[in-house]
């Protein structure tokens, strides 16, 4: 499964530049039969190194960012100095995590949580039915 994920979009580049490849030697037609307007301009130098050049701006301010910058979209509780004798009293699960934790804080029992729990998740296997 994650082969397959790594390995599709070189296919899909790999199937793009052969259709490119294509239809630049053989040319699109149109099945009209209408004229076609010749004040277009072509897509290939003039919108090819415009992408080119935006590419490479986004690329260049996101490795200045993350270079000269490296803690400025960091999580502020990266920088509380560690106690490895205390636990921190505001400790909380990330966002994608809070429902897990509120059942798991709601049950005082530690079984009864994990049950819980699991049962949650498993209820959401009976919603299609």
């Amino acid at each position: 499964f994650f082969t397959f994920h790594f390995l599709l979009p070189f296919a899909i580049i790999g199937v793009s530049m052969l259709h490119l490849l294509f239809l630049h030697e053989t040319g699109s037609n149109n099945p009209t039969g209408l004229e076609s307007n010749t004040d277009k301009i072509p897509f290939h130098p003039y919108f090819s190194y415009k992408d080119i050049l935006g590419a490479l701006l986004l690329i260049i301010i996101l490795l200045l960012l993350a270079l000269f910058s490296p803690n400025l979209l960091g999580d502020p509780e990266n920088f509380t100095p560690a106690n490895p004798l205390v636990t921190p009293p505001h400790i909380k699960p990330e966002w994608y995590f809070l429902f897990a934790y509120a059942i798991l804080r709601s049950i005082p029992n530690k079984l009864g949580g994990v049950l819980a729990l699991l049962f949650s998740i498993l209820i959401l296997m009976l919603v299609p039915l």
